[in-house]
């Protein structure tokens, strides 16, 4: 019998770029390839790429070095979003065989030899991101605790600082039916978490082919109002949703369900209405501050994430500073900074009073302390309550790591305790690195499959 050929993923970048290589990964295993670490030597190297910042670039070019450093004579495909923005720079990368677009990139086998590898001549198949209408789904797991499920892709906004609509397409997404009978085949598998990701998922409801006659008007909230009906012992997150399209009939029906978690993300971009209205986002700080309000006010424990961006062109200390008060203002659970980088083909890139770089870290540093202040703030508001948590892995400590519903990471001690079930625990105090100490509540079913099943594992 003759050795399976070997391949190895890099994902760079969004959630969604990782529930797109898990399905890419079923396809080579499906077609015969066995799959090893990307540290690991290995036949095939296959990088996903993300565009969002120049770092993303770099990381992309450090990735196929690492590749192959570990087998010079393995062949690199190189797909994702930068390979959509900049196919031929990726050719010239020393050692990139094949660059696929956003078109091709799940048809990555049909541009691969039945037999010898090692036919393969370098190509890059990259056409126009208009072309890409066709929705394809997929899903990634993370130790079979949590799913990544693609619920939409593409972006028809046009954010002038943003890539993503030139590397991905129109916005998109499949059927309500469609997304049901994935998410119910995640729950017979025993996922545990779902967490519904896209590119703009607040957006869903546009099918490719649809037309005004066709389409059948489906929305997000409907969406959800089906999910929530599966049955099972199981929970929902939602990745990130824009402001403007967190509608209160959405926040009501979160607070009013027990699979969808109180947990919201949300990016703001900024806090000066100058600066959103340059990066063409949709919304003011007015109505942002009003979605935090209402959120708290149905949900007043309900996590809230932020996105934010330092050093847009033309910002100013002024808007700095209003972003600054306005944020330390909001009632948000955590910050995720990032400092502004020129995108090609973008109409930030050409603006004029581009900020240094030394004043972008600066404020990003600012942020960042502040989001900082903003967690352990947050964390130490939930000591004391009881909260459902799901296990998901043991640390270097011996202690059990979990989410709450809210999104506090808490660590737990063993006896007692096992992956990718639910327990009540106690928050009892704060630990290192925004981590809170938790103690399982005891209870008779715990004691038992302890005795039963821990024990002789000794899987502590």
């Amino acid at each position: 019998m003759s050795t399976p050929r070997t391949v190895a993923f890099h994902t760079l970048g969004c959630k969604l770029n990782y529930s797109e290589s898990s399905s890419i990964a079923k396809q080579f295993q499906l077609a015969g390839y066995e799959e090893v670490a990307f540290e690991q030597p290995s036949d095939l190297y296959i990088i996903n790429t993300c565009s969002v910042t120049d770092q993303a670039d770099k990381k992309c070019r450090k990735a196929v070095r690492a590749a192959v450093a570990s087998n010079p004579h393995a062949q690199v495909v190189v797909i994702g979003c930068y390979a959509q923005l900049k196919p031929e720079e990726i050719s010239q990368i020393q050692g990139v065989s094949l660059v696929l677009g956003a078109a091709e990139k799940f048809n990555i086998l049909q541009h691969l030899p039945d037999e010898d590898l090692h036919q393969m001549k370098p190509a890059v198949y990259s056409g126009s991101v208009q072309d890409v209408k066709s929705f394809v789904p997929s899903f990634s797991t993370e130790g079979r605790t949590r799913s990544f499920l693609k619920v939409q892709d593409g972006c028809d906004y046009k954010c002038s600082f943003c890539t993503i609509p030139l590397a991905r397409g129109a916005s998109r997404s499949p059927s309500i039916q469609q997304v049901l009978q994935t998410a119910e085949l995640l729950v017979q598998e025993g996922i545990k978490e779902i967490v519904l990701t896209g590119v703009n998922i607040g957006d869903f409801g546009k099918h490719p082919g649809a037309t005004e006659n066709t389409t059948t008007k489906e929305n997000f909230l409907e969406l959800i109002s089906k999910l929530d009906q599966i049955p099972g012992e199981f929970r929902y997150r939602i990745s990130s949703i824009e402001p403007n399209l967190c509608t209160e009939e959405i926040i009501n029906f979160i607070g009013n369900s027990e699979k969808f978690m109180p947990h919201f993300h949300m990016p703001l971009q900024s806090g000066d209405d100058e600066i959103l209205a340059k990066m063409q986002r949709r919304y003011k700080r007015r109505l942002y501050q009003e979605r935090v309000n209402y959120i708290k006010k149905i949900m007043p424990h309900a996590g809230i994430g932020v996105d934010v961006i330092t050093g847009f062109p033309g910002e100013t200390d002024f808007h700095f500073n209003n972003t600054f008060e306005f944020l330390e203002g909001l009632d948000v659970s955590y910050l995720h900074v990032f400092t502004y980088s020129e995108r090609l083909n973008t109409p930030a890139a050409k603006e004029p009073n581009q900020i240094s770089g030394t004043i972008r870290k600066k404020r990003s540093d600012v942020l960042r302390k502040l989001s900082d202040d903003k967690k352990n703030k947050f964390n130490l508001k939930n000591i004391g309550t009881v909260q459902q948590v799901l296990i998901e892995s043991i640390n270097q400590e011996g202690l059990f790591e979990a989410y709450t519903p809210n999104y506090i990471r808490v660590a737990i001690s063993p006896p007692h305790v096992y992956p990718n079930t639910f327990k009540n625990v106690k928050l009892e105090s704060p630990g290192p690195d925004h981590l809170v100490l938790a103690s399982l509540l005891p209870t008779k079913e715990n004691t038992q499959f302890f005795d039963e099943h821990v024990t002789a594992a000794k899987v502590y």
